[in-house]
């Protein structure tokens, strides 16, 4: 089928999955769309819970394999918008609804370009697609639970909307809980060891802490106290107060040593990591993807956001049409004319390295 044609379909399911609520964990009638595609195109597929999942026709063993992945479940609608997010509204040049930028249009694209290669003989790569669930909620039943059952994989493109800019390297994020203890006293007795005064030095050690170690593509670690909580009603101290700490971990350390960093060095009573599994990712700019798409004038950047790539261990690309600064906002849209570029870059690229 014509890459021309490919992609008119790509549009025609991207708007089909936006007038299809898909919340992480409730993505059980865009997995059928999804399915559609693949039945009406003659490739073969595989479901695992809400991920839907294909190889190339001529899949070797012999060979490496490279993963297509991007995600199809959303976010809830963000309160501001004034268009219907379940409404696909082409206007301008620009396709609206939720999940449209963040990652319909990624996905739609990968799908088109996977369906372009699926039957051509003698790639240098397997292809795997994964169309993923939970995403956005890292949720357990997304692609970390698919990289057992999918055949291993050597190297990925994650589509998510990088304006089909290289992001060589991403964000790992680890988020601790933190308590800091005081004396639980009355309010109008003396108490010079209050909570939530102790959380005044607390909080600027937070701000002013710097990690030692820089990269190159993503820059400092970048700690961020975003949640505090403390006291039940007016006229008691409290024992201890909560602090939620958001941490954006370069390539430069591994969420394991963050923790321990944080764990002997903080002033903080105790701090506890919720998950050390969302690790930092990255590609070498020797790789092949990197270096056709640096030949096919594409940008390389590092970036702050986290995707699936977090639950890769091997070397990936973040990839794919749309504006990572449309995601997750009101009237959420990506231009028709990002998807079509997006195919053709994909199928070039591809054109590059695997065949």
């Amino acid at each position: 089928m014509a890459i021309e044609k490919l992609t008119e379909n790509a549009i025609s399911l991207l708007k089909n999955l936006i007038e299809t609520q898909s919340f992480s964990s409730e993505e059980e009638n865009t997995a059928l769309l999804i399915e559609a595609w693949f039945t009406e195109n003659e490739i073969p597929f595989k479901r695992t819970k809400n991920n839907i999942w294909a190889t190339n026709k001529y899949f070797d063993d012999s060979k490496p394999s490279m993963l297509l992945n991007s995600h199809h479940d959303t976010v809830k609608p963000n309160s501001a918008y004034t268009n219907d997010p379940f409404k696909a509204i082409v206007k301008d040049g620009k396709l609206f609804g939720l999940g449209s930028n963040d990652a319909g249009g990624c996905l739609v694209s990968l799908m088109a370009t996977f369906t372009h290669f699926y039957a051509e003989e003698n790639l240098k790569y397997n292809l795997v697609i994964v169309a993923s669930a939970e995403e956005e909620s890292s949720g357990p039943d997304g692609l970390n639970s698919m990289l057992p059952i999918i055949p291993n994989i050597d190297v990925a493109i994650v589509g998510e909307p990088t304006l089909m800019n290289l992001a060589v390297a991403e964000k790992g994020l680890v988020v601790f809980d933190a308590v800091i203890e005081g004396t639980p006293s009355h309010a109008a007795h003396p108490n010079n060891n209050n909570s939530i005064y102790n959380t005044i030095d607390v909080l600027q050690w937070f701000k002013d802490f710097k990690f030692d170690k820089f990269s190159k593509a993503l820059g400092d670690v970048k700690m961020t106290v975003t949640q505090i909580n403390a006291g039940k009603q007016h006229n008691v101290v409290p024992a201890h107060v909560e602090l939620v700490v958001d941490v954006r971990v370069n390539d430069a350390y591994s969420n394991q040593e963050i923790a321990a960093i944080l764990q002997e060095q903080s002033p903080c009573t105790k701090i506890t990591p919720r998950s050390l599994r969302l690790n930092s990712s990255s590609i070498s700019v020797e790789h092949d993807l990197v270096k056709a798409g640096i030949e096919m004038g594409r940008e390389t950047y590092g970036s702050p956001t986290l995707s699936d790539q977090s639950v890769l261990s091997c070397q990936s690309l973040k990839l794919g049409p749309g504006d990572s600064t449309r995601s997750h906002s009101a009237n959420e849209f990506i231009y028709l004319a990002e998807i079509e570029e997006g195919v053709k870059i994909y199928v070039e690229l591809l054109n590059r390295v695997i065949v």
